[in-house]
């Protein structure tokens, strides 16, 4: 009963991540539309392993992670590395001439590694991964003493349920992909380009704000 009530809990915290729109909603919803379901799937893989580097961090060095989150320094370089990213993804994405690919087109084993690249970098630069994983693993994890098998329940639920909701979003991208013309395509391709600029942009101006200089 201890175990259900822990992986409960862990899919609750799943769904409140996974409806929090961001730039990867953005990423996984315009690859599936634009590339088409494997390629979006790709794309979740890449934010996946992105989760499970970050927990594994997170979990064996705890109080170093921990202490260089709050660092100053690396916050400010990360807001600005990771607002630049995102919006060189965004221009890319907005600038770059779309048209529909068939199903099980013709992508190479690059194609894929470029997929899996995007969705691994847009995850590892949103410092709310970090926050997230950190405060989840700190607190729920450490704070409250699970042992390791309640921990890899937990996590594994939360992580479950992250990687069905997004599959669930990149079939969903299908779905509506297989009722539009090349034309609307480039216009969602344009919106989710000036969206991921508009958040490197806010990346950017937060961390401005929060400077150590």
């Amino acid at each position: 009963i201890r175990l259900l009530a822990i992986f409960l809990e862990g899919v609750v915290f799943g769904l409140i991540l996974t409806i929090m729109l961001g730039p990867i909603f953005i990423a996984l919803t315009q690859t599936g539309i634009d590339k088409g379901a494997r390629a979006g799937i790709t794309v979740g893989a890449g934010v996946w392993s992105s989760d499970l580097l970050v927990i594994l961090f997170s979990y064996l060095f705890i109080s170093q992670v921990e202490a260089l989150v709050q660092d100053e320094v690396f916050k400010y370089w990360m807001g600005l590395v990771g607002g630049f990213i995102l919006i060189t993804f965004g221009i890319v994405i907005f600038l770059k001439k779309t048209k529909l690919i068939k199903e099980g087109g013709s992508f190479t084993a690059k194609n894929y590694f470029g997929f899996w690249m995007k969705g691994f970098l847009v995850n590892t630069v949103n410092p709310f991964t970090f926050i997230f994983w950190l405060g989840v693993i700190s607190t729920k994890v450490i704070g409250i003493n699970m042992n390791d098998t309640q921990a890899f329940v937990f996590i594994s639920a939360i992580m479950l349920t992250i990687i069905i909701t997004d599959t669930i979003k990149v079939l969903g991208a299908k779905a509506i992909r297989g009722r539009l013309e090349s034309d609307h395509i480039q216009i969602i391709s344009r919106v989710a380009g000036a969206a991921l600029v508009v958040f490197g942009i806010v990346l950017l101006y937060q961390t401005g704000n929060k400077s150590f200089m």
